[in-house]
């Protein structure tokens, strides 16, 4: 998805990433044509093929989903014990933040930029799939509720395609790779050990191409980028590419999910 702010009515993605252009110009949308017109100031450009294949990846995730193993490898406490966090990669930001929301013990989702430089950690840059970056979220955890391996479950099994190599479903380009971005020698050893654990027992048709590199930097991606699907759920790229993971989070792991749903963010 390609963003160019113009203005606060900006809310929207584009050709590059997210398979959507910002122009800002209201209008109808015509889900059997492209470059059409939505409401919330943007052009959409759908590529009917990439979106089909999309879908099909997230049926196949949902259909290993319930029988989807757990870590061997985790880092468990029951002792009362600070937040931790994580920063996780999966392809567009919107729909991981939105994924990892709805769990309890998830204290706070930041989309945002990792793997390369602050003066490069700007949406328009990132886009251009020439920086180092991917589109990432920083997840804030209470590990006694939830634990560094079960946030790598979701990861894997619902939040995205582990075995796409630098793309999502309709999105192309490095910035939408599959990477793991540990903060210590613990979340590496659970992250590495379980990369093995599914490709040793094919959990999936093709190879994990997940990296597991250590976190150098984080940078919160513009405001309005933040809690984008909980603030836009009829956006188009959104009902294609997004909603069916919350279905499928919500379907197979139901134990895992906050009593209530996550409050908005203004």
């Amino acid at each position: 998805m390609r963003l160019e702010p113009e203005g606060d009515s900006t809310r929207a993605a584009s050709a590059a990433g997210c398979n959507q252009a910002l122009r800002a110009r209201p209008g109808p949308y015509n889900p059997n044509a492209g470059n059409q017109r939505v409401p919330g100031g943007v052009w959409i450009t759908m590529k009917t093929q990439a979106v089909t294949l999309m879908a099909a990846c997230i049926v196949v995730a949902t259909l290993r989903a319930s029988t989807f193993p757990d870590p061997l490898k985790d880092i468990r406490t029951t002792a009362p014990a600070p937040p931790q966090t994580t920063v996780l990669a999966g392809g567009c930001f919107w729909g991981v933040e939105a994924v990892f929301e709805q769990l309890n013990g998830v204290l706070d989702v930041v989309s945002g930029y990792a793997g390369g430089s602050q003066l490069t950690a700007h949406y328009s840059v990132v886009s251009s799939g020439v920086t180092s970056h991917a589109e990432s979220v920083q997840i804030t955890y209470d590990p006694v509720r939830i634990s560094y391996g079960q946030l790598l479950k979701v990861f894997f099994a619902v939040a995205h395609d582990p075995t796409e190599l630098n793309r999502q479903g309709p999105d192309e380009g490095p910035q939408y790779r599959s990477s793991i971005f540990y903060a210590n020698e613990e979340q590496k050893a659970v992250a590495e050990a379980y990369v093995r654990q599914l490709n040793g027992a094919r959990v999936f048709t093709r190879p994990v191409v997940t990296t597991v590199v250590p976190l150098k930097g984080f940078y919160p991606a513009e405001d309005y980028h933040q809690n984008f699907l909980a603030r836009n759920p009829d956006y188009p790229y959104i009902v294609v590419n997004d909603l069916p993971k919350l279905r499928a989070l919500k379907s197979e792991f139901p134990e895992l999910l906050k009593a209530t749903p996550a409050a908005k963010k203004k």
